[in-house]
């Protein structure tokens, strides 16, 4: 049985692990009342040197605060709409969350499907909006799924849910 790899609603959605809330929102937490601190003080201590045209380290001040509240947006964007992944998963079907065993040219590998704000290929952690990731939501042991990329397509065998 082949699966093809279609565009799925779940990629509108944020979707995050329990971990992974409580990381964003410490984070988040870091940002508004420790780093807008610093950012701040480091504003006032440039103002102080005098001619702002020409003050690198105000300008420095003000491009980290830039940065600073555009992160700390995006952060609360990701938790006004973060689903948080449910710790009960079925080994019937791979959803969000699930560990997946596949063979695929030969070789065995597995990952665990994560929403794309924690998505980490380095460890084993793929986004479901990921060509492979999209192509393995819904598939089932044994069953084989196509996953289409910008640049090549391949078949890969799902061995095992967890």
């Amino acid at each position: 049985m082949t699966k093809n790899n279609k565009s799925n609603k779940l990629a509108k959605n944020v979707y995050l692990t329990q971990k992974g809330l409580s990381e964003a929102r410490g984070e988040l937490d870091y940002l508004k009342k420790v780093k807008r601190a610093d950012i701040a003080s480091r504003i006032n201590q440039a103002r102080e040197y005098g001619d702002l045209s020409e003050n690198s380290e105000y300008d420095s001040a003000m491009e980290d605060q830039a940065l600073m509240e555009s992160r700390i947006s995006a952060l609360e964007n990701i938790l006004k709409d973060a689903k948080v992944i449910s710790n009960n998963l079925t080994n019937d079907f791979v959803v969000i969350g699930s560990t997946v065993r596949i063979e695929m040219d030969r070789e065995i590998d597995e990952f665990t499907i994560v929403g794309r704000v924690e998505a980490d290929p380095a460890k084993k952690r793929i986004s479901n909006e990921s060509p492979l990731g999209s192509a393995l939501l819904g598939g089932k042991k044994g069953e084989i799924v196509e996953v289409t990329t910008p640049i090549v397509k391949y078949k890969c065998k799902i061995l095992e849910v967890k």
